[in-house]
């Protein structure tokens, strides 16, 4: 707990942006649901053919698992805040849709039969009579909505969108419960307020002939009371709404993404920063983009400018070659691939060599006599790997270590990120896959078995960018090379160390590592 209080404290003015961007986001996906929704709903109750499908396709939609959905949106509409409003808009549609349909369908026929007889037009009847009596079941699927889209929005920050999933997946990849709680806490007290501020729009458009209780005049003043609920806090979430949403936005010259990790990130920023400082133009670093090929995708489409790939990833997973450790060779392969294929550049390796390892405890590598990859065939059926499914799947990670060392494991199970590191704490595995330079390494000072068959090909952080921006700046290619000479693999291991356990922002580990070795390419002051 005071561990919590300490990060809120130190990180208040991020959180409260954070939650300002959470919710401008979440009120611009809400809204554009209803403006959807609702006339949608209000259609198929008049088509009552297109009820079916329309129904139907909102069903599907609900099944499609949202990460799945996000990935395929992105190479669609991009990253940032677009995908992600796109994502909860589909997903909100259900609820409300449903139940504007279900409000029009339900109303007693001798009432709208009534209201024919006095001679009411279509239009009349819909706007005076059947909304006004459906408007309870409608705002109840908006309420459902509105709930939902304050969880489902954090996965934004999935896709560079921001918001409070920012903290969240932050504190979920560097195993720190302060950060999870400071973004998964305002969270929880948004969707809180949001659904009691629905819940008295709720009972202020119920008409009193539907409002339970005898006691007309309680009902009235409990409507007077909701009311000014719902206006104070209206008002108030719009003071808040637009407090985030209307802030100057600079201009950009150069754009850098990076992947859900802090090495990644680390290097990002020191790029930005040397970037920036030299050439004294604006540089945007667009931090947790997800995975290797969310950042590949966005450099395409041009979302990005540049991002720090590895070569291994490229020579495999990018240009499908089958892996080799020859790092030369590697790496010529992959810049002549990106160029031919994709038409992007790779600059200078940056001396930092990412490649993957199998790891475990100091404890479980005594009991099983574990010193490299080779000792694990003797126990061979025994023991369980709990891995990144993209350490899982990939041809060259688990795949080819247990065929070119011949292993088999009496599990192999697939989680995403730091947690498998938990996992391995609590015993539920005695392997995991690790990233030779990873700070939780250190953190609880695992063993890192020796590959001493070669099983992993070179995974040296390259920066790759779009070629016009290379042509329009060429400094950037000395940079890459002056930043190569000082850093190195171990020193890349001390600098996550930093940020995965020190809780030191990868922006401000950048910024010092810059002043400390290269203070011409360093902002003047601490960021």
């Amino acid at each position: 707990m005071t561990e919590f209080l300490d990060y809120i404290v130190t990180a208040r003015s991020e959180i409260l942006a954070l939650f300002l961007e959470h919710i401008r986001l979440t009120g611009l996906a809400l809204a554009a649901a209803i403006l959807i929704g609702v006339p949608l709903g209000i259609l198929i109750s008049y088509l009552k053919p297109a009820s079916k499908p329309v129904l139907a396709f909102a069903n599907l939609v609900q099944a499609i698992p949202s990460m799945a959905l996000l990935g395929l949106t992105i190479p669609v509409l991009g990253i940032g805040m677009k995908p992600a409003v796109f994502l909860v808009v589909i997903y909100s549609l259900l609820p409300i849709i449903k139940n504007t349909y279900a409000g029009l369908m339900n109303i007693n026929a001798q009432t709208l039969e009534a209201a024919e007889g006095i001679g009411l037009t279509k239009w009349q009847i819909l706007f005076k009579i059947r909304i006004p009596l459906a408007m309870p079941v409608i705002m109840t699927g908006v309420r459902i909505s509105a709930v939902s889209a304050v969880g489902l929005m954090t996965l934004a920050a999935f896709v560079g969108g921001g918001g409070l999933g920012f903290l969240v997946f932050s504190g979920i990849r560097t195993v720190n419960n302060a950060k999870i709680l400071a973004g998964a806490i305002p969270a929880c007290i948004l969707a809180l307020l949001v659904d009691r501020i629905f819940s008295a729009v709720e009972t202020l458009v119920t008409p009193i002939s539907l409002m339970a209780g005898t006691n007309k005049e309680k009902k009235i003043h409990q409507k007077k009371k909701e009311r000014i609920l719902a206006a104070c806090s209206a008002v108030l979430l719009l003071a808040l709404y637009g407090i985030s949403a209307f802030h100057p936005k600079e201009e950009t010259a150069i754009r850098i993404g990076t992947m859900d990790f802090s090495e990644n990130e680390t290097l990002a920023y020191m790029l930005s920063e040397a970037i920036e400082t030299t050439l004294g133009v604006p540089v945007e670093t667009i931090p947790d983009l997800g995975g290797s090929s969310i950042c590949f995708t966005s450099i395409q489409s041009g979302d990005i400018d540049g991002y720090v790939e590895y070569t291994g990833t490229i020579y495999v997973s990018i240009l499908n070659n089958e892996a080799i450790s020859d790092t030369e060779a590697v790496y010529q392969i992959s810049k002549e691939g990106m160029k031919e294929k994709f038409g992007l550049e790779l600059l200078s390796s940056l001396n930092v060599n990412n490649t993957f390892t199998l790891s475990t405890t100091k404890e479980i590598a005594g009991r099983y006599g574990l010193s490299t990859i080779s000792d694990l065939k003797k126990h061979n059926g025994r023991l369980r790997v709990v891995s990144t499914l993209t350490f899982l799947n990939r041809s060259d990670c688990l795949v080819r270590v247990k065929d070119l060392y011949g292993l088999t494991f009496a599990d192999e199970i697939g989680v995403d990120g730091s947690p498998r590191y938990t996992a391995l704490l609590n015993g539920e595995g005695e392997l995991i896959d690790a990233y030779s330079t990873d700070g939780l390494l250190k953190k609880f000072d695992l063993t890192v078995l020796e590959d001493d068959l070669g099983a992993f090909p070179p995974y040296y952080a390259v920066p790759v960018f779009r070629p016009e921006i290379l042509e329009k700046y060429p400094e950037i290619a000395q940079i890459t090379d002056r930043l190569a000479r000082q850093l190195s693999t171990e020193l890349m291991a001390e600098l996550n160390y930093l940020v995965d356990e020190e809780d030191i922002p990868a922006s401000q580990v950048a910024h010092d590592f810059l002043k400390e070795h290269l203070p011409e390419f360093a902002r003047g002051d601490s960021i």
